[in-house]
């Protein structure tokens, strides 16, 4: 053959021989970015509506046009109107999301080290009790809850109703099993032999756990911190049902009670700059940390 090319075939006869196209790769090729297409309008379509829904003018509240037309952030500023108490319900979010990410970090970081590590009878039993708990509707607990922080049972005379450890600590019972099993998958991809170098060289068994395998096991504490705040943030439920004092509601539980100029009006658009607010920066946060979660994550399910 007297080309050079890699792309061209020169038969026998002398005919340049084209190579076959892969049509079934084109296709698959097609299919995919259709069906990513697909999750991304389905995904963020939502959150699109909920933008151009705040930034209507508040008589255009049931409007349909995708564009708003003038745009306007008289609906951010009703968000601050001192009767709603917005910016105290999103401190009161803040302080329980942040303060239940605290809690289940120390409590799973623990509990997690001590099953991949120590053997123990009923290990198996205990994981399996850990994990059954997160399968309980919250709905059906809330009930029993309340009846137990309103001082309901002679042996919890304490009312916690109004209170921000009636919201914390329900929470952190839901949060909690799922912290220990993706903490406990780091724990055991970590070598034994590291702990016990560490020992040997005269530190104890607390001493290797926090200077040794904590930091390496920092990828994962991260990811489970990020998870376990984003959860506590938008729950709804239990802080509807602990807190009736509008000081102590959370953000969510005060956008769901914000009200129009009568009893019969919603308003749509307050709610949605609402609604803008609280996602905004819980998007930013997965945004700007997407890689280590996704690493935080990878490196829990490889062993």
């Amino acid at each position: 053959m007297s080309t050079a090319t890699t792309t061209e075939v020169v038969s026998r006869t002398g005919e340049v021989l084209k190579p076959k196209k892969h049509k079934g790769r084109t296709i698959g090729s097609v299919v995919i970015a259709l069906g990513i297409a697909f999750i991304l309008v389905y995904c963020l379509a939502p959150f699109y509506w909920m933008i151009v829904s705040a930034l209507r003018q508040p008589t255009e509240g049931r409007s349909t046009e995708l564009i708003p037309s003038p745009i306007s952030v008289e609906n951010f500023i009703a968000v601050f109107d001192p009767s709603n108490h917005f910016a105290r319900a999103l401190l009161n979010s803040l302080i329980v999301a942040g303060g239940t990410t605290v809690l289940v970090l120390v409590l799973g970081v623990f509990g997690a080290y001590a099953l991949a590590r120590l053997d123990f009878r009923g290990k198996v039993l205990v994981m399996f009790l850990i994990v059954a708990t997160s399968m309980f509707p919250v709905v059906t607990l809330v009930v029993p809850l309340l009846k137990l922080f309103s001082g309901g049972f002679p042996w919890f005379p304490f009312n916690w109703i109004n209170t921000y450890q009636a919201m914390i600590l329900p929470t952190i019972s839901f949060a909690l099993p799922l912290a220990v099993w993706n903490l406990n998958a780091f724990f055991r991809q970590l070598p034994v032999e590291l702990e016990q170098a560490a020992m040997i060289d005269g530190t104890t068994r607390f001493g290797a756990f926090t200077r040794v395998i904590l930091p390496l096991a920092a990828p994962g504490v991260f990811t489970t911190a990020i998870i376990t705040f984003i959860a506590a943030w938008n729950e709804f439920l239990i802080a509807l049902t602990m807190v009736n004092a509008p000081l102590m509601q959370t953000a969510n539980v005060a956008i769901s009670k914000f009200t129009g100029i009568s009893q019969f009006d919603t308003p749509y658009g307050t709610k949605m700059a609402a609604g803008v607010i609280v996602t905004v920066p819980l998007i930013i946060m997965v945004l700007l940390f997407q890689r280590r979660i996704i690493g935080g994550l990878a490196a829990g399910s490889v062993k």
